[in-house]
This record gives structure tokens, C-alpha cells and sequence, in this order.
């Protein structure tokens, strides 16, 4: 083979498609794609440094994110635990539920089972009118006077204690706690909201009741004056007036029945357990009080000054044992609290 046939042979002008030229072994185009990556990678590291700081800016200064909405907590983005568990949105949960309306129901009816009560069994003419069961079909404010005595010692208390005795025990018996703490709704918000939700709906139930007994009296027995079995006549518009504070005292005193009930409510997993823990100690209450041998140590029970705020119907009102039924139920009432609050975020949920 010739010279010109062996160089035609061994280097021709295209080796499978590659330029004479060339650098067919790579280095060349290495050393560039190399270059070309890292100025890339640094371009692109750039980018999402700068990314990152726009995100973390942009977190930081979005007030709608809420707290722990970044990388120091985990914590989702847009997540913000103030907007969990709404009160307004647990009432009308809690408002839907048949026994709620239940209670409600058998609440506005009790006036209207009195007065029926009233007119069917009729009264003795010849008895004089010493007690406040003779007095209620005198006037409309009597009426209300005679309902709120009645329904004081027993009624009120349990329906109390529902509402709260069943916040939270319903939730473990449904095993929805579990759930609604994975959401994160946090522990103590939840045991607040449930508390505010059942507080609502305590003071919605203790208010309808005298303002039906009210409604029926005036149209049943006229607009006439609150009179006591002393003889002490309070007129109309005063009296109303005097129902008005008798019927936040009454919801004030009955607090400790409520903080009773949460206790209860978080300590077991059944709802009849808590209600009727609480409802008991109520009872439980009121007959130590009739015990006259414990002398001063009745003060301290938490039913001792419950009617106290009969007292207001007469000429000279004495307020002494508004005031320290008042304090009692307070006392009694943060401790429960607390005592709630402190089972609760510590209590092992595994329903």
C-alpha cells in the first residue's frame, strides 16, 4: 500500500461523523462542560439562595401565616392556631345536638307545667300566704321568685353540669379527641373554647328560664309587686331589676359546678361519669348544709349562700351573703380550673 492510500486509510476527513480536528477522547469537552456546570450550579445555587430568602421574607412578614409558620417549628404554612376550633363554630355544633335542644325545650316548658300545676290544683282560701309557693300566683315576679327557688336546688346544677361535664368526655367516647388534637388544635385552646362554648350555652339556658317564667306570671297573674313572706313589697320595675342581678348571681355561684364538670369531664372518658359526678357533689352539698351540727364550717360549702340572693326582695337588702357566695364559688371554681387545665395537658389521648 502506497503512502497517499495508508494516510487516506488512516486519517480521514470524517471518523464516524466526529470532525478532523476534534478532540475525540473528550477532554477537551470535559473541561468545558465542567466549567459550563459549575457556573450553572453556582447560578443555580444563587437562585435558590435567593428564593429562600424571598420565602423566609415573605413568611416572616405574612401576618395571616401565624406563629410557627416556619423552619424553626415545622409547622405548616398558612397554619395558625388562634384560627382552630372556633367558638362560633363549636356552638353551633354544640347547638345542633338533640340533647341541647332537649334541654332548651324541657327549660321553656317548666313555667308552663307550673302555672298548669297552679290552675288545676287551685289554693286554699283558708291558708294564709306565708311561704313562696303560696306567693308565686300573687304577681308575675313572684312567680319568677317561686321558679328560680324551685329550679335552683336541682335543675339548674344538672343543666350546668351537662354542658360542661359533657365538653369533653363526649369527644373521647366519640374517639374524635385524637383527631381533633392531630389537627393540631393545641390542648389548652381546646379545653378554653370547649369551656367558653359550655359557658354560653349555661347562661343562655339560666337566662330563658326566668325570662319565660316572667313572660307567663305577667300574662297569668298581672304586673303586680314582688312580695316576700316578711311582708317586704318590692314594685314592679324594681323587682325586674332585682331578677336581673338575682339571675347573674345565680349563674356566678353555679361556676363551681361548672369547673367541676370539666374536671370531670377531662379526668374520665364517659360523659354520664363527669355530668353525674358533678350533679352529685351539688346534692351532696345541700344536704351537709342542712347538717346544723357543722356549725361554720356550712360557709365553706359552695351551696351555703345559693339562695342568697333572696334577700333582694326585701326592704333593707342585705348583699353580705351575696358577696361571700360569690367569693366561695370563685375559690372553688379556680381550683377546678386549674386542675382541669393541668389533667388536661398532661393526659395521655388514646381515644
Amino acid at each position: 500500500m502506497t503512502a497517499p492510500e495508508r494516510e487516506a486509510t488512516t486519517t480521514p476527513e470524517h471518523d464516524f461523523g466526529i470532525p478532523r480536528g476534534q478532540d475525540v477522547t473528550g477532554q477537551g469537552s470535559d473541561r468545558d462542560t465542567g466549567q459550563n456546570n459549575g457556573r450553572n450550579t453556582n447560578a443555580g445555587r444563587g437562585r435558590a439562595a435567593a428564593s429562600g430568602a424571598s420565602s423566609g421574607a415573605n413568611i416572616g412578614d405574612d401576618a395571616d401565616i401565624g406563629d410557627g409558620a416556619d423552619g424553626r417549628t415545622g409547622a405548616a404554612a398558612g397554619y395558625r392556631p388562634r384560627g382552630t376550633l372556633r367558638v362560633l363554630v363549636e356552638l353551633r355544633r354544640q347547638w345542633r345536638r338533640r340533647r341541647t335542644q332537649l334541654v332548651f325545650a324541657l327549660i321553656a316548658l317548666l313555667p308552663i307545667v307550673l302555672v298548669a300545676a297552679f290552675e288545676i290544683g287551685g289554693q286554699d282560701p283558708a291558708r294564709s300566704a306565708v311561704t313562696y309557693a303560696d306567693l308565686a300566683v300573687t304577681s308575675g315576679p313572684n312567680f319568677v321568685v317561686f321558679t328560680l327557688y324551685l329550679a335552683g336546688s336541682l335543675l339548674l346544677p344538672v343543666v350546668v353540669a351537662l354542658f360542661f361535664g359533657d365538653a369533653v368526655a363526649s369527644e373521647a367516647s366519640w374517639s374524635s379527641l385524637k383527631y381533633l388534637l392531630a389537627i393540631p388544635v393545641p390542648r389548652l385552646r381546646l379545653l378554653r373554647q370547649k369551656a367558653v362554648t359550655a359557658a354560653l350555652l349555661s347562661l343562655l339556658a339560666l337566662g330563658l328560664l326566668p325570662a319565660v317564667a316572667l313572660l307567663a306570671g305577667v300574662l297569668w297573674y298581672g304586673a303586680g309587686d314582688a312580695t316576700s313572706p316578711a311582708g317586704d313589697a318590692v314594685p314592679f320595675g324594681r323587682s325586674v331589676i332585682m331578677l336581673a342581678v338575682a339571675v347573674g348571681y345565680t349563674v356566678v355561684q353555679l361556676a363551681w359546678v361548672g369547673a367541676l364538670a370539666l374536671w370531670l369531664s377531662v379526668t374520665v372518658d364517659a360523659p354520664l361519669g363527669a355530668v353525674g359526678g358533678a350533679a352529685l357533689a351539688s346534692v351532696l352539698s345541700q344536704i351537709l348544709d342542712q347538717i346544723t351540727a357543722l356549725g361554720s364550717f356550712r360557709d365553706l360549702l359552695p351551696t351555703h349562700h345559693a339562695w342568697a340572693w333572696i334577700d333582694l326582695f326585701a326592704t333593707d337588702a342585705d348583699v353580705t351573703g351575696m358577696a361571700d357566695g360569690l367569693l366561695v364559688s370563685l375559690v372553688y371554681a379556680l381550683v377546678f380550673g386549674v386542675l382541669a387545665a393541668y389533667r388536661f395537658s398532661r393526659k395521655d389521648i388514646t381515644t
